[in-house]
């Protein structure tokens, strides 16, 4: 491997981005020797000018390598770049990888297979049960479940993930910037439980630009990206788009069609993408089976065990979304006391949740 406080030398100079980082590579094959080389030399790259030159100091930038080294140490971060063999080989195939990777927690998630939940930061109700339930069953199946810890879909997915497994956050800021505030306890959870990583320096805050550029690290790093809830116009779709590009799978699962949330993954069921109902759907599309593959059909007994002819029949009408006592008398054509009886017994099953306001959906 080169030298890891090189690569990170020359990755912390100032306009350095993806496109000189790779001219200047290809004609100095090392970023020990861009360093050593001289500014009118370095110019003679397309593209390169002088002010860019001059900030290639190998003595500067040294320095500011051993600082953030040291902030390595004290945050119990590794650092990888593209050249060590830890680094996540699925990451590595995209067209534009992280030159270099921060790692806070178990390194080896990286190795492990990944995918990728993303959805709408305001999910519904729906959405979250959905994101923390296949998030759950995914990581009970010993996928890792990869997703960008933002409110909405992946907070639920991320949380589901830790209840059985793990999961990688993949950031848009340093991973010691907590983003947003109301995830810090999120962000324990995942470093116990799998690992937060980023491209950016420590200290860097969030800014729009950066999360397209996250979300290219959370395909990058799956073997597909399932959309649980997004909108016409929404980051989801950017990431669904960048895992077709990566040659990644897409899943999507459907949702209310009157709801403005369920339109862009409703379009890319339109436009191809793998339709899923469970976690099954998604196991069999992989070839994956690192778990226990009964987990569906074990949580489908759960739903039906022991209960009567007259319990099956209400069950049967109940739905995810909530139904006032009212409607479930109304379709069933049962009398009030008796559909009270049998609401209960439902409840005492727990394959009923009942919620405020007298409404009750399957648990």
């Amino acid at each position: 491997m080169d030298n890891l406080r090189d690569w990170l030398s020359l990755y912390l100079a100032p306009g350095l981005g993806p496109v000189l980082w790779n001219r200047l590579l290809a004609v100095f094959e090392t970023p020990t020797k861009v360093l050593q080389a001289s500014s009118p030399e370095l110019q003679k790259v397309p593209g390169v000018g002088a002010k860019l030159a001059s900030g290639i100091d190998a003595g500067r930038l040294g320095l500011a390598a051993d600082a953030e080294l040291r902030l390595a140490s004290q945050k119990e971060t590794e650092i990888l770049c593209l050249a060590d063999p830890r680094y996540p080989a699925l990451l590595r195939e995209i067209p534009d990888p992280p030159r270099i990777l921060y790692v806070r927690g178990d390194l080896s998630v990286l190795a492990s297979p990944s995918i990728g939940m993303v959805g709408s930061r305001a999910a519904t109700v729906y959405g979250k049960k959905i994101a923390h339930d296949f998030g759950r069953q995914l990581a009970a199946h010993g996928l890792v479940v990869v997703s960008g810890v933002a409110l909405g879909i992946d907070g639920a997915s991320h949380w589901g993930a830790v209840e059985s497994g793990r999961t990688i956050g993949v950031l848009g800021c340093g991973v010691d910037v907590v983003y947003p505030k109301h995830h810090r306890d999120l962000y324990g959870a995942i470093v116990e439980n799998g690992a937060l990583v980023s491209e950016y320096p420590f200290g860097v805050r969030p800014e729009p630009f950066r999360f397209p550029a996250r979300n290219r690290i959370i395909s990058g790093l799956s073997l597909g990206v399932i959309v649980v809830e997004a909108a016409s116009k929404s980051g989801s779709l950017i990431t669904a788009d960048l895992a077709l590009d990566q040659g990644r799978d897409v899943f999507a699962i459907p949702g209310r069609v009157d709801s403005p949330k369920s339109h862009g993954a409703h379009r890319l069921l339109q436009e191809g993408a793998m339709l899923v109902q469970s976690v099954d759907d998604i196991i069999r599309e992989l070839v994956f089976d690192g778990g226990n593959p009964e987990m569906s059909q074990e949580n489908e007994k759960i739903s039906t065990t022991d209960l009567t002819a007259e319990e099956k029949t209400l069950y049967g009408l109940l739905d995810v979304y909530p139904q006032t006592i009212d409607d479930l008398i109304l379709s069933s054509g049962l009398r009030p006391d008796k559909m009270a009886e049998l609401l209960l017994l439902l409840e005492l099953k727990g394959v009923v949740e009942v919620l405020p306001g007298n409404q009750y959906k399957i648990s």
